[in-house]
This record gives C-alpha cells, sequence and structure tokens, in this order.
C-alpha cells in the first residue's frame, strides 16, 4: 500500500477540523447575549401585597429580571447566585415578605 494514501487517510478528517476563516473576531460568531441585572429596590413596594401570577409579572418587569422565583414558607432554596433572577418569599397567607435579587 502506498504511504501517500495513509498520510492522506490520516490527514482528511483533521482538514475537516479546520477552520476557513482568517481568525478575525468577525468568525467567531453572534456575541454573547447581554447580561440582565436585577434591580430588587423597584420592587420594594410589593412587599405586603398578596402574590398572585400577575403581581409576580409586575414585579419581573419593575426589577429587570429575566427569571422570577417564588420562596414559599418553610422551604429550602439553592445558594447560587444569578444576577439575572429576582427572589419573592410569601408568608402562609401568601402576603410578600420579601423581594431580594441573587
Amino acid at each position: 500500500m502506498d504511504i501517500r494514501f495513509l498520510t492522506l487517510a490520516a490527514v482528511l478528517p483533521l482538514a475537516a477540523c479546520a477552520s476557513a476563516g482568517d481568525g478575525s473576531p468577525s468568525d467567531a460568531g453572534p456575541p454573547p447575549p447581554a447580561v440582565m441585572t436585577c434591580s430588587a429596590d423597584a420592587a420594594q413596594s410589593y412587599v405586603g401585597q398578596t402574590a398572585s401570577p400577575d403581581l409576580g409579572g409586575a414585579i419581573l418587569k419593575a426589577t429587570g429580571a429575566r427569571t422570577l422565583r417564588w420562596g414559599p414558607p418553610r422551604s429550602a432554596m439553592t445558594m447560587d447566585y444569578r444576577q439575572d433572577r429576582v427572589n419573592v418569599m410569601y408568608d402562609d397567607a401568601y402576603k410578600i415578605t420579601q423581594v431580594t435579587c441573587g
């Protein structure tokens, strides 16, 4: 068997992985999405109101957060911090007790 054929067979799969671009930033693809941050100060007026889906939407809009996490009474929550999430804690009567980000 010819050695050139073996070399070609070994190099062809690697050539498929090679980039055709010149390495400029335009070849890197789309930029990452902008990071949304949460501002809990804007939603402190909701403390004391009754929790509801409509109120959750209003809190999301007011804080600028991307996601909302409800915090029912006596429930465990993860400690991971996400700057695009608003946390809404409420009591047994569904009254909002705290609005925080993270």
